[in-house]
Formats: structure tokens, sequence, C-alpha cells
């Protein structure tokens, strides 16, 4: 009877014993992932902004979190043209270029319809949240590949949740993917963050309470006033009265600060043009995370967030004017703000963010010119009028031209073909008038044969990986430095010169070393590195390479 009890005892102990090496095994057999990824895109932030303004940054906020805690890429480049906002957020969540994931910029002329696209549009969906029509017929359908936020979809057989919000509706689209929960932009005309029936049949109820709340007006009602003492401004920025600064809250409106409250309740698109569009999202940001329960899943999930006013603030007053240096005091407490919320609420290093932009920002021609340092604007409307007009005269035909976009010169090729014209007569005319607009163009590619082009390498592989026949056009234009398309007064983007091109990159939270790199690294590698922290396939298209030294 012994010899029996001490078996029985002796086969508890081992079932015990196994039982709990099994669970010590199953717990080391589980890839630790963060229960949350914050990928945040700051339109039109020039990496030398990170910088420029250190000083200023509060040493609570968010930029000085970032480069201190965090990990820094110093010499992040765009690899691809046109540097514009649609191609910028594609890349960063494809990790892939406009040739393969398709998205040519933010407007294409598609030569297989014949017609302008606009890179999210969609007629077969309708607007959710508002009564505005045109706002809400938006979807990512226009996209080739997958982005990260689809292949975190599919690796969590969809249980991992997705959401984008933006100011832009191409903002809070793109990066959302394909498979995303949903994605929310603003309407000027309402007030309202909305969405399209691509997503949903109808706003959640948290998001309606959101909007009922117009918060705008309360913004609205805070004026933009300085957020420094004025010498600051003095000593870091242009003048604060310049005439080639645009006046987005009236012709009236020359100096900081800004009267904002006559706009309550009448016009909802001028906040757009304030730092109080990023508390706006800000706000937004933690209602989607304390509503959907982002972070306390046991799957990780992905809030994108892209903040679209520096963009609207840059193109109307430029990199050195008081408007900017404000607006990035601003957003660097608004960020700090929200990483205080993401540590009470998912908990400290219990997520991980990077951030980066889509594209940097010109200098104002104008003001350029005040310190004898070359530029200059053009106006791709007035571009494709001349180049017409020109033609005609050559060819006794009108409307040879069908487009001029992103510095893509599209030839009209069912009207030439249909007059039986020569295309590589009409192509050598074009090339010779534009050549001659020598305080304008550099050079002028003939797109199908970039590569034999005889220019710079790394201007033709950019020229090459922006090239989609069915969305490009046949001459890519090469402006000269400083030379922007622009209308008559603010600033703009697109070309492949650094101030476009050299990008902020930095990691932060779970999973991220402390350190910064010098190396260059790309646009590319984004979506690369944060497959590779949380262990799933990179995106269809990704040509990008993993930072590894980001990587713990």
């Amino acid at each position: 009877m012994k010899k029996i009890f001490y078996f029985i005892l002796l086969a508890g102990c081992l079932t015990t014993i196994t039982a709990q090496t099994t669970k010590i095994n199953t717990a080391k057999n589980t890839i630790a992932k963060p229960k949350l990824v914050v990928g945040i895109v700051v339109d039109q932030m020039r990496w030398d902004y990170l910088y420029r303004f250190y000083d200023l940054y509060n040493s609570n906020g968010g930029f000085k979190k970032l480069l201190t805690e965090g990990f820094s890429c110093n010499n992040t480049f765009i690899p691809y043209l046109p540097t514009v906002t649609a191609c910028g957020h594609t890349c960063i969540y494809t990790g892939s270029v406009p040739a393969i994931h398709g998205i040519t910029g933010n407007n294409w002329y598609d030569n297989a319809l014949q017609k302008s696209m606009y890179c999210v549009e969609d007629p077969s969906v309708h607007t959710i949240g508002s009564n505005s029509i045109a706002e809400g017929q938006m979807s990512p359908v226009n996209i080739f590949t997958t982005t990260i936020t689809d292949e975190l979809r599919l690796n969590s057989n969809f249980q991992s949740k997705v959401i984008g919000i933006s100011i832009k509706d191409r903002g809070a689209i793109i990066p959302a993917g394909h498979a995303a929960n949903a994605a929310y932009w603003y309407d000027s005309k309402s007030g309202n963050f909305i969405t399209s029936s691509y997503y949903m049949k109808e706003l959640p109820v948290w998001l309606q309470n959101f909007n009922n709340k117009k918060i705008v007006d309360s913004l609205y009602g805070l004026n933009w006033n300085l957020l420094l003492a004025k010498n600051v401004y003095e000593k870091y920025c242009d003048s604060d009265n310049n005439n080639y600064e645009s006046k987005p809250f009236g012709n009236n409106a020359l100096t900081m600060p800004y009267t904002l409250a006559n706009y309550k309740g009448k016009d909802y698109g001028k906040i757009a043009n304030t730092p109080f569009a990023n508390n706006l999202l800000a706000e937004l940001a933690k209602n989607v995370i304390l509503n959907e329960k982002l972070g306390k899943n046991n799957t990780t999930d992905f809030l994108a967030i892209s903040f679209s006013s520096p963009d609207y603030v840059g193109h109307s007053f430029g990199p050195n004017s008081w408007e900017l240096l404000d607006t990035y005091l601003r957003l660097d407490e608004t960020l700090g703000n929200l990483f205080t919320y993401l540590d009470k609420t998912i908990g400290k290093n219990q997520y991980t963010v990077f951030l980066t932009a889509d594209h940097g920002g010109a200098q104002i021609p104008e003001f350029l010119h005040k310190h004898n340092i070359p530029g200059n604007r053009w106006d791709d409307g007035d571009i494709k009028k001349e180049l017409n007009d020109y033609l005609n005269k050559e060819f006794s035909h009108s409307n040879l031209i069908s487009a001029v976009m992103e510095y893509n010169v599209y030839f009209n090729h069912p009207l030439i073909d249909s007059l039986q014209l020569n295309t590589k007569n009409i192509e050598q005319k074009t090339v010779q008038y534009l050549m001659k607009k020598n305080n304008l163009v550099l050079n002028v590619i003939n797109t199908h044969h970039a590569a034999e082009a005889t220019i710079p390498s790394k201007i033709k592989e950019m020229i090459i990986n922006g090239y989609n026949p069915q969305r490009s056009g046949d001459l890519q234009i090469i402006a000269k430095s400083g030379v922007m398309d622009a209308w008559k007064t603010g600033m703009s983007h697109g070309v492949w010169y650094t101030y476009d091109s050299h990008i902020p990159l930095a990691f932060y939270g779970w999973g991220i070393k402390q350190g910064s790199l010098t190396r260059e690294t790309y646009m590319t590698d984004i979506a690369a590195t944060i497959a590779a922290l949380l262990h799933i396939q990179m995106p269809s298209g990704c040509n990008g390479k993993v930072i590894s030294e980001a990587i713990k």
C-alpha cells in the first residue's frame, strides 16, 4: 500500500512539474510585442526644424523626448519624385516607391482613363458623418500594394485594430491601409470628422458625441497669440509682415496675433491654418484610444496620426515665419501631452512610436532674394498653357499637352495619334521650349528612358522610382534650386533638393534603443523596421531595409 501511495504521490508531482514547465516554455515561446504602435507624420516637417528650434522646445515636450530618450536617424531621405503628401504617406506605410505602389502624386493624369485623378478618390463610396458629398467619396483603392498596417491585420487574423486620423483625407486613409477598421478625416464644411462607406455604415456613437462638442469653436475662442516673448521670434525668424506671405485670415490680418473668435460657427476651414488643428487631432487621438480600447487587446494595435496643420501653415507663411515657429512650439507641447496620455493609458514602454514627415519644404523665393540666394516661382497651369500655345504654332493643332502636374508633362497621345503627328518631334520641341526657361529649368528628362539620361545617379534613381506608366507623364522637369510650383505668395515643395527630401525620423518606446544614427537611411526603411520590430511580413512592395541599429 505504501508503494502504491508513493507512486501516486510521485506521479502527481511529475504532472504538476510538467504542467508548470509547459506553462513556462509557452511563455518563453511567445514573441513579445508592444501593445500599440503610434505612427506620427508631421506634414511638411523639414529635418532641420528638430535642431533649429531645439533650444526652444520644452524639456517635457515631444521632440526632446524623441531625441533624448528615443532613436533618431539624422540623414533620412525620400528616394523618389515628386516629394508631395500622398506619395510620402504611401511610401512611409508601404516601404515602397510610386513606381510600385502607384501613388504618383496628390493628383495625376491617368493615361489609361484619360482624365485627372485625385490620390484617394473613389466615386463608388459615399460620405459618412456629414451632408458634404465629395469630401467623403474617398478610399485607399488607388494604392497597388499592401501597407504595414495591412500586414499587421493579416498577421493577427484581423484581430489587431488599425485606425488612421488626420485633418486631410489622404493623411488618414493611406496610412490606415486597405484593411483598416476605420479612417477619419476633417470636413471643413461641417466641422466634423467624417469617413466613407468603404469603412462603415455610420459613425460610432463616441465620434458623433465628439463632433457634437464643436471643439473647433472653443479653439477659435483662444485666438492665436504668441506663445513666447516677441524677441524670441525676432531672433529666429524673418520679419513678421511680408508681402510674399499668404493671408489666410484676410487681407487685413498681416501679423500675429490673429483674432479667430469671429469664425465660430461660421468658417470651420480656417482652423487648418492654425496650430490648434494639431490640438484638435490630438484630442481625437485620445478619444480613439479610449473608446476603441486600443492597446487593450491581446494583439498589437496601430494608430496612424498625420498632423496636417504644419503643412497649411508652411504653405501660407514659409519656413522662416513667426507663424511656423509658433506652430512647432505648440506642436511640441501637444506631442508631449500625447505621450503622457499614452504612458497613463497604455503604460510606459508598452507602446512604440515613430515620427517622420511626408516631405520637407522650400524657402519662399522672395525671402531668398533678400539674402542673395537664387529662387523663383512657376505655375503648372501657366506652363501647360504656354506649351499648348507654342506647340499650336509649331504643329497647327491645339491641346497637344493633356496636363502638367507635379513637374510632369503629359502628352495628349490619343489626339497626337489621331492627327498622325510625330510624337518624337513634339517631344523635341517641348524640351527645347522648356530649356529656354533658364531661370526655372535645369533639365528635362524623358521618363520612359530616364535610365539612359546623362544626369547624376541620385536624380536618375528618384525619377525611375517615381515613374509609373499608367500615372506618370512623358517628361520630368528638373527645376533649378529654389524654384517651386506655387502661387504668387507662400511656398511649396515637390522637388529632389534636400530642403524637400531630407526628413526627420525618430523611434521611441517599446523595443527601441536610445541613440542616433548618421548613416544615410530612407523613407522606405520605416515600414521595414516596424515589420522587423513586430515580427510580421513586410508590405508586399517594400524595398526598404531594416534600420537594425534602432531595435533592441
